[in-house]
């Protein structure tokens, strides 16, 4: 119906229908480029509620999201060779129908997987009146939830998440066409000075996507998971809870709907079009054109156009494929570049993937709240750099400075981004103050990865379960693993209005305190953690926006670099080592180096570990030193 308006449309203004495609092609491609960047913006916003959700590590996560680069790469040279000569707008629109199918695949498992049932130490007993009544500290009987049938293991463990994997992978074999044929096709019939135009239009509107998709993953992430399939009254936990799962699963249903949505006007579109500004003449001589002439030479045909040179046939494309690839890799300076990319490209991938994560473990801060923040402020931080980074080639272009000059610019900007990520670096906030964790019992600093040192003489008596994490706010500021090891005997309230009394180790610590009672939920930082976040966040913006001004002239420092036949190799050979080296394994190797700051894992419901719940956070900050230092790596090579 749209399109057929459309067509009224132009009619009635006299527009020529060739010109009408390639405008609705354009159109196309913008609402693509956004919905593909709304969905995978959605799903790295995810990451957390994903891995809490399955009950799995860290570097198990990483391994899911790396799955996205996985599919791209086993598709990406049969697309980009043979997608050239078939039809090129049908393909794009598989992709999306694919990529619409790896989203819905990927939201199955919620409902497979029946209620999220969190962990919890809090024990209930029937009491005189009929009624159920609570008792944290037992003193017989509950060491059996550190021994529980190691069968039950294996059935809570669940692969479910392997439909996530697979999901992600069909959302990185259908986004492949998108790019290479969809730009192609757009250069092929529009007019020259148009071309970069409409693709400087195109990149607009998709940064536009992550940014929704940061807001979409904040909304999500305050739903809780089976909305609707539960008594929310009897929840006691909330958002700002490790324990807590948003309704991840709601925003693969929008943004799979999304797309499917995006890849339908592909379907009406032609296989070619005529070019804009041409004539009959020069449309009859250019029967082909763009990518879609021959590769192969076809023997039936003895006389080409005058103008046209000769087809080149596969073998002599061959033979010279390997002394071209030596040629190229004899580039010095072309070498140092990829190197350096691939190194930039590993701390980029493990900062946007674990930086929601690093937020909520070293400030506090919900899931909900982090992923909103990245969304309104570094994404549209980067896009700006971009913007300026190209601004600034031009103006280099117009005073004719050379490579030379933009190498200067690049060093420029990384010397700032680094200095920046230093002043980072100490806008820390201390650990979560949890006794037999990161303080000891009478509130002194001490780190510890041993479950024993969660056991003191206030709680020796409880028979406390050393294994899951139910936090409790003690009033004396100190949050305890549990209301057992908190030494807690009764409790009053129900659901998240839970206050426990009688917690004898609040007593025992030397630190002040109004009463011996505790409520649900960890406590609250330090009052100046905040004033250091928001600084955090102003330093976390600038340095973003100075790494991302030295995108462009990288690039052009790139294209400079190596000789004018064989660019389009060059091109190919970085993107794909950059994606495979650069893109499949930071997810893995950060998520791993995180899970070795992990204070306390979780418990599975029955048995077995869990996502981390709480981290270390000076451990914490050294990764994310790492990260950030590979990040303004290549702008110091530059």
């Amino acid at each position: 119906m749209v399109l057929l308006v459309i067509k009224m449309w132009v009619k009635h203004l006299c527009i020529p229908m060739g010109v009408c495609h390639c405008l609705m092609f354009l159109v196309a491609m913008c609402f693509v480029y956004f919905a593909k960047a709304f969905q995978g913006s959605y799903m790295k916003s995810s990451v957390t509620q994903i891995e809490r959700r399955f009950d799995i590590p860290s570097s198990l996560i990483g391994f899911i999201d790396g799955s996205f680069e996985i599919g791209n790469l086993l598709v990406i040279a049969f697309v980009s060779y043979f997608g050239a000569k078939l039809h090129r707008p049908r393909l794009i629109g598989a992709g999306c129908l694919i990529m619409a199918m790896g989203s819905f695949i990927t939201m199955a498992p919620h409902f497979f997987q029946g209620p999220y049932k969190y962990e919890t130490t809090i024990s209930h007993f029937p009491a005189s009146n009929g009624t159920e009544g609570i008792l944290p500290c037992l003193t017989i009987g509950s060491l059996t939830h550190d021994n529980e049938i190691p069968t039950c293991e294996k059935a809570a463990s669940s692969s479910l998440w392997l439909y996530v994997f697979l999901g992600n992978m069909l959302r990185g074999i259908g986004e492949t066409p998108v790019m290479p044929l969809g730009l192609s096709y757009l250069d092929d019939f529009s007019r020259e000075e148009n071309t970069a135009l409409y693709m400087a239009l195109i990149q607009t509107v998709g940064i536009m996507g992550p940014m929704f998709g940061f807001m979409l993953g904040s909304f999500c992430a305050k739903i809780y998971v089976d909305i609707g399939a539960v008594d929310l009254d009897t929840i006691t936990i909330n958002h700002k809870d490790s324990r807590w799962v948003g309704a991840w699963w709601l925003g693969f249903l929008l943004t799979g709907g999304v797309m499917l949505l995006a890849g339908i006007p592909f379907w009406f579109l032609p296989k070619s079009l005529p070019k804009q500004g041409e004539t009959e003449t020069e449309r009859t001589s250019n029967v082909l054109g763009g990518e879609q002439d021959c590769f192969i030479s076809d023997n039936n045909k003895n006389s080409t156009a005058p103008n046209k040179p000769s087809p080149v046939s596969m073998a002599v494309l061959a033979k010279d494929f390997l002394p071209s690839l030596k040629k190229l890799f004899s580039n010095t300076v072309y070498l140092i570049i990829i190197i350096t990319t691939i190194i930039q490209f590993n701390g980029f991938i493990g900062m946007i993937t674990f930086q929601p994560k690093y937020m909520e473990q070293i400030y506090g801060l919900s899931a909900s709240r982090t992923i909103f923040l990245i969304g309104i402020s570094n994404l549209p931080s980067v896009a700006f750099g971009i913007v300026t980074g190209g601004l600034v080639i031009t103006i280099m272009k117009k005073f004719r400075l050379n490579v030379l000059g933009a190498s200067k610019f690049c060093i420029t900007v990384f010397v700032l981004a680094f200095s920046l990520m230093i002043v980072q670096y100490f806008l820390q906030c201390d650990n979560s103050q949890v006794p037999g964790l990161t303080v000891s019992y009478q509130g002194a600093p001490e780190v510890s990865y041993k479950q024993n040192a969660l056991i003191s003489s206030c709680n020796m008596g409880c028979s406390c379960s050393l294994r899951h994490w139910d936090p409790i706010c003690a009033s004396n500021g100190l949050t305890y693993a549990s209301p057992c090891l908190a030494g807690c005997q009764t409790s009053t309230g129900v659901g998240k209005e839970m206050i426990f009394h009688n917690c004898t180790c609040i007593g025992e610590s030397p630190l002040p305190y109004a009463n011996m009672s505790a409520v649900l939920g960890q406590c609250p930082r330090k009052s100046d953690c905040d004033y250091r976040f928001k600084f955090y966040m102003a330093v976390t913006v600038i340095g973003a926006f100075f790494s991302a001004c030295a995108a462009t002239p990288g690039y052009i420092i790139l294209l400079r670099s190596i000789n004018p036949e064989l660019k389009s190799l060059a091109l190919g050979i970085h993107t794909l080592l950059v994606r495979t080296l650069g893109g499949i394994p930071p997810p893995v190797y950060f998520g791993a180096l995180i899970d070795m700051t992990c204070l306390k894992w979780g418990t599975k419901q029955c048995g077995g570990r869990g996502a981390c719940r709480i981290y270390d956070s000076g451990a914490f900050r050294l990764v994310n030193l790492h990260w950030h230092f590979q990040k303004s790596n290549i702008l110091e090579i530059n």
